[in-house]
């Protein structure tokens, strides 16, 4: 299925590897994109009744958002955000496969391609996946990440790694677009968080810019407080911290508010579109974000900003699980390490 790949993503990749000298110059994370803008789709069944008993308060207040160290966190610049509520931890399998039985919604990652939009491709080819970390034996260089991300038919949230695997229900619902997380955002009462709302909830009432959410130490205590990669990438996990992929929520410890893995375990979506050089204009009272989408890399894709980092961050090569860093991905590709959480309003 990597043709498929290659025809499908028409150079849309996973793109985090660290060739600048500095961190400034360091190439966002993103998630491989479909190609395709798929019809939307929306459910028939009636909305569940917001369910906060897996939400924290967050107090909102001000704090300086952003960080020097990457081109699209700058300026560092102040923000205030007014209270809000926030799921302690990703959404899980079970919590959307409650979704699924309510509404009948199918994924992206789940509906059919239409051939119109992937001209050459054989039709045989053009099957319903997502992408799959594949990673090779050997090590490879990160210029290209096709040598680890490979599109495999049968991939979505139900089958995490492809039609032979299952999902666990505690584990995070992964292979997520961003309209299958609004979807299931609306339907529980809930909306997803702007990226103010997001990094001030992952700071965890933080004053000082500090190097991680966590704090100032990569190893606290010797220990590992996140779920990102160790060892050579990408072709060796150590599995120090426990676990090669994603790991069950709430598997590390939580932060200030009560908030588990806002640092690696899997990319979160949030509501705002992406634009490199939004902070310059931004406004200080409860940004949304811009009003449109830009990347300079891809000017024609639309995205959305991503928060957090995943289980494939590593110093050594994607460092976007940092205080302030940023992701960014395009709106209808999914993948095995993204996935979403929602916030509602305080009333």
């Amino acid at each position: 299925m990597k043709t498929l790949l290659l025809w499908a993503w028409t150079g849309l990749l996973f793109s985090c590897q660290e060739k600048a000298k500095t961190q400034s110059d360091i190439a966002v994370c993103k998630v491989p994109t479909r190609a395709v803008t798929l019809a939307g789709q929306t459910t028939s069944a009636p909305s569940a009744a917001a369910d906060t008993k897996d939400m924290v308060r967050i107090p909102g207040g001000d704090f300086q958002m952003g960080s020097n160290d990457f081109e699209d966190t700058r300026p560092v610049h102040p923000v205030h955000v007014n209270p809000f509520l926030m799921d302690t931890h990703e959404v899980t399998n079970a919590e959307f496969a409650a979704f699924v039985k309510a509404t009948q919604y199918k994924t992206i990652a789940e509906r059919p391609l239409n051939p119109a939009d992937y001209p050459g491709v054989p039709a045989d080819k053009l099957v319903p996946g997502s992408a799959v970390f594949t990673p090779p034996a050997q090590p490879v260089p990160l210029e290209n990440p096709l040598a680890w991300w490979e599109y495999v038919a049968g991939a979505n949230w139900q089958h995490p790694k492809g039609p032979h695997s299952k999902a666990v229900p505690n584990e995070p619902v992964v292979h997520i677009a961003y309209e299958d997380a609004l979807a299931y955002a609306q339907w529980a009462g809930k909306r997803l968080p702007t990226e103010a709302e997001w990094e001030f909830a992952a700071r965890g009432g933080q004053t000082q810019a500090l190097p991680y959410y966590w704090g100032s130490e990569l190893k606290p205590g010797g220990r590992w407080v996140a779920n990102i990669h160790q060892g050579h990438f990408p072709d060796h996990n150590t599995k120090e911290d426990g676990f090669a992929d994603v790991a069950p929520v709430r598997s590390y410890p939580a932060n200030a508010y009560g908030l588990y893995d806002m640092d690696g375990n899997v990319w979160e979506w949030c509501s705002d579109y992406y634009r490199p050089d939004y902070y310059a204009s931004s406004p200080k009272d409860n940004p949304k974000g811009p009003n449109d989408s830009y990347d300079p890399q891809e000017p024609g894709a639309v995205k959305r900003v991503q928060r957090g980092g995943s289980f494939l961050c590593s110093d050594q090569y994607c460092i976007r699980y940092r205080t302030g860093s940023r992701g960014k991905g395009e709106v209808t590709s999914g993948s095995n390490n993204l996935g979403f959480r929602c916030v509602k309003d305080v009333r």
